[in-house]
């Protein structure tokens, strides 16, 4: 029987040609023209004023928190529903992340819970877009501006995804994506710092350039380069930029793509009999079908379908633990409330394999998801 793995990087057929190039050109360190010109479509796909290329998602949220000069003792208001990169980035500065429940239907951070959270210390939200869906941007962004706070987009699964017809990046003052192989668009490892607020762009450079300002020295800006700010090498090598400018070129294929594998599943499970609880997309929301997943009806539930999938030669996975509970969410951080949807969903949520040239495999998984769950059912 052959196995359903969860994930297959997908390759357009040009990356390479694509690395094959860059090393014809004599340039694979960073910031070459395979670089530059993902900045450039970067910066014209999401509609943001700088886009900068990272070695990983994570790398672009350590900038972010550079870049506010967060200290010792400032918070930020994050879901405990989140990979651990989220809470890292900014306790690596000294600030405390304070966690705060999801919302029921998409998963996202609660923006009802976000005000009653915020102190005289707070200096940030960090929304995650969760599965390609967009948190409620109007509503955070106005309570940030009537507080004075920054707003950083973790956007790392949410590339070619709009809310209200602004792409994810574009509406927070920073934002981060990945690239990595589990993604929609990917270079293996990788991500990308968006900048939307002009007062910021300049420093980003410098942050990701070790603290130099290397980058106005190659505009002709200033005759030498030298170390002015704190930062480190966060950019990558060009050969994950030629890899990752292949994968632009055909991101909307690409999207196109998942967004039939999604609907595969969707029409399925909208018509199926079980008791599982599927996405939900919102009015205001354009997604990506970066993932799929069910919510079953309890943590058994779920332990047996996934256990159940393995058994015929599948692999779904659970996603986060909440950062909250965890040994070093307990240490660093701390929680606005007990957190019950947060709680809940990471003891019910299985996603299930999505990646282009599935397609043919997708009946095979959906059956076996009726019958491993139909024998919890009978039994």
């Amino acid at each position: 029987m052959e196995k359903i793995p969860f994930n297959k990087p997908y390759m357009t057929g040009k990356e390479l040609d694509n690395i094959a190039r860059a090393h014809s050109n004599g340039h694979l360190s960073g910031d070459g023209p395979f670089t530059h010109e993902c900045h450039a479509r970067l910066e014209a796909l999401v509609g943001t004023k700088k886009a900068l290329l990272t070695h990983s998602c994570t790398a672009a949220l350590e900038m972010a928190a550079i870049l506010l000069d967060l200290a010792p003792g400032d918070e930020v208001i994050m879901p405990s529903y989140t990979f651990v990169s989220t809470a890292n980035a900014f306790v690596l500065r000294g600030a405390i992340p304070v966690f705060v429940d999801i919302r029921e239907d998409t998963l996202n951070i609660d923006e009802t819970l976000i005000e009653n959270a915020i102190t005289e210390k707070t200096k940030a939200i960090c929304v995650v877009h969760y599965a390609g869906v967009s948190c409620e941007m109007d509503s955070i962004m106005d309570l940030a501006g009537r507080y004075g706070l920054y707003v950083i987009e973790d956007a790392a699964q949410g590339i070619f995804s709009a809310y209200k017809g602004r792409a994810l990046g574009s509406i927070g003052h920073l934002a981060a994506l990945s690239f990595h192989e589990t993604k929609n668009i990917i270079s293996g490892e990788g991500g990308a710092l968006l900048v939307n607020d002009e007062r910021l762009a300049e420093r980003a450079e410098i942050i990701r350039e070790k603290g130099t300002n290397r980058s106005r020295f190659f505009r002709g800006q200033v005759d030498k380069y030298t170390w002015v700010d704190v930062g480190s090498s966060f950019l990558p090598g060009e050969i994950t930029a030629a890899f990752l400018l292949a994968q632009l070129d055909a991101g909307a294929a690409i999207t196109a793509g998942r967004m039939g594998v999604w609907s595969n599943y969707d029409n399925w499970a909208t018509s199926s009999s079980l008791a599982i609880r599927r996405p939900v997309i919102p009015d205001a929301c354009t997604h990506n079908a970066h993932m799929y997943y069910l919510l079953t009806e309890s943590l058994d539930a779920r332990t047996h379908l996934i256990s159940g999938l393995r058994e015929s030669g599948i692999q779904a996975v659970f996603h986060y633990l909440p950062l909250h509970s965890s040994p070093a969410g307990r240490l660093y951080g701390r929680a606005h409330g007990d957190l019950p949807v947060t709680i809940k969903v990471s003891d019910t949520l299985v996603r299930l394999p999505l990646w282009l040239g599935i397609e043919s495999a997708q009946q095979r998984i959906t059956d076996a998801i009726e019958r491993v769950m139909s024998q919890e059912r009978a039994a």
